[in-house]
């Protein structure tokens, strides 16, 4: 892609995220679109953001399972930038109208008090880690999950492109050692009281620790690494729930307690 279509599809998610009417598949649109040119897409949606006066607080991790790797028909994760208006308190009220087709899922979010950059090891991520705390992302799509006049769904290079579908997180009150096993922290996920979801952080690359490595070395091909303060999200163990109006969103951690909170 050229750098004046790359503009132009971050200015269509820019404006699709403002008035809440999503814009077409940019896989549709730009049928030679490359990872390079999603990741640049990207970088340039969110660069809009950062003009309009939002900052940078951390990365999420995606597509960390097999099942959602297998349902794309890719073999690696992807990553998205957090932005300091997508942070929400435990048991906050979403407005109604913030989101376009909000969905959520449970992870464990990952906060740094040192910067990681290029190939570290799990000893390395665990000391960077100043502690590790149950968690909610919240997804949103400004583009198209489907194409209605053809049937296309989106693509992995559409995915990347619109942040990776970062829209949200709502960060549990609890503080936990990272050096723990994490495989075995896990959630009971309800909405409006009925159980939906049960999942393990094993699912995130059998080891959540796993994903904070590999954004490490994804970043560093991008000239970018993680910074001390950020909040990283590790990827989540669970199928993204639907969260129409009115839906309340409980995951139950066990030990490391509940994180919540309602859409209006």
């Amino acid at each position: 892609m050229t750098p004046e279509e790359i503009r132009t599809a971050a200015k269509a998610l820019f404006e699709a995220e403002q008035t809440g009417v999503q814009t077409g598949l940019l896989s549709s649109a730009y049928p030679d679109i490359t990872m390079d040119d999603a990741y640049a897409i990207q970088a340039a949606f969110v660069a809009l953001k950062q003009a309009a006066g939002v900052k940078p607080v951390g990365w999420k991790i995606g597509l960390t399972s097999r099942a959602m790797q297998m349902a794309l028909g890719i073999d690696i994760p992807d990553s998205g930038i957090l932005l300091e208006d997508m942070v929400f308190s435990n048991g906050a009220r979403i407005p109604k109208g913030r989101f376009i087709q909000p969905r959520v899922e449970a992870e464990i979010a990952f906060v740094m008090n040192a910067p990681l950059k290029g190939r570290v090891t799990r000893q390395e991520v665990i000391a960077a880690t100043d502690y590790v705390a149950p968690s909610l992302e919240i997804l949103d799509t400004r583009i198209l999950r489907t194409d209605p006049a053809t049937g296309q769904s989106r693509k992995i290079f559409d995915t990347i492109s619109d942040n990776a579908a970062n829209a949200g997180v709502v960060l549990g009150d609890g503080r936990f050692d990272p050096a723990a096993d994490l495989r075995w922290v896990g959630a009971i996920v309800a909405a409006n009281g009925q159980v939906e979801e049960t999942g393990l952080g094993a699912g995130v690359l059998n080891d959540p620790v796993q994903g904070i490595i590999w954004l490490a070395a994804r970043m560093e091909r991008y000239g970018q690494q993680i910074k001390a303060g950020q909040i990283i999200l590790s990827g989540s163990f669970i199928r993204p729930l639907e969260c129409p109006p009115d839906t309340v969103i409980e995951a139950d951690f066990g030990p490391w307690g509940k994180v919540s909170c309602h859409f209006e």
